[in-house]
């Protein structure tokens, strides 16, 4: 079974979350060593500065941060799950699947970085060390990393469906507790697509 909740460490030049968030404990009451992945060319990062901007807008609140701070990660460590699959499977639709998650999630995070900008907060970068749904831990992704062949498959399915899970509980949270309508819309559309790409990969799983 795989872990609903862990820590990621996002290095390199990576991500930067100064906000801690309520809620995102464990609920076992244990934590798990984080995963480190290299975000040089990750989606809308600033590498000259993580220092604030002046806000130009004040159309949202704490909840709208939270998510897209917490989110940009999330995303990211999906994206680098997808860009393991063609070298790894010999399996089409789930290379088909990968290509979709990682061409949807990538301009998400732009959007993210933007939104932050637009709000006077730190864009994504540096790291981050906090709990938050559906994140893999260190240990899960190098065991996925040196998996190949139905193995990976049954693998990558079952650690992505736990990671799609996560980004719709956090993606809920935004609903009911954000403001900004562009956040919520985000949210929103992450709710229906991963949903409608869990029930496919729950599918894929049994098949």
């Amino acid at each position: 079974m795989f872990i609903s909740r862990a820590r990621i460490t996002v290095a390199g030049t990576g991500i930067a979350v100064a906000l801690l968030v309520a809620g995102c404990s464990n609920d076992s009451g244990s934590s798990t060593s984080g995963t480190t992945t290299a975000m040089a060319d990750m989606p809308g990062m600033s590498h000259s500065t993580a220092s604030s901007a002046a806000p130009t807008r004040t159309d949202f609140d704490a909840a709208d941060v939270t998510f897209l701070q917490m989110m940009y990660p999330h995303h990211a460590q999906a994206v680098e799950m997808a860009k393991m699959v063609p070298s790894r499977s010999q399996n089409q639709q789930l290379i088909a699947l990968a290509s979709k998650i990682e061409a949807a999630q990538a301009p998400e995070m732009t959007k993210f970085a933007d939104l932050l900008h637009g709000f006077g907060k730190p864009a994504p970068s540096a790291t981050m060390d906090h709990p938050m749904d559906g994140v893999m831990s260190q240990d899960q992704m190098a065991a996925l990393q040196k998996a190949s062949g139905a193995d990976f498959d049954k693998m990558w399915l079952q650690m992505m469906i736990e990671h799609h899970k996560g980004a719709v509980t956090m993606s809920n949270a935004e609903l009911a507790d954000g403001s900004n309508a562009e956040v919520k819309a985000l949210a929103q559309g992450i709710i229906t697509a991963q949903q409608a790409e869990i029930t496919q990969m729950q599918g894929m799983v049994q098949s």
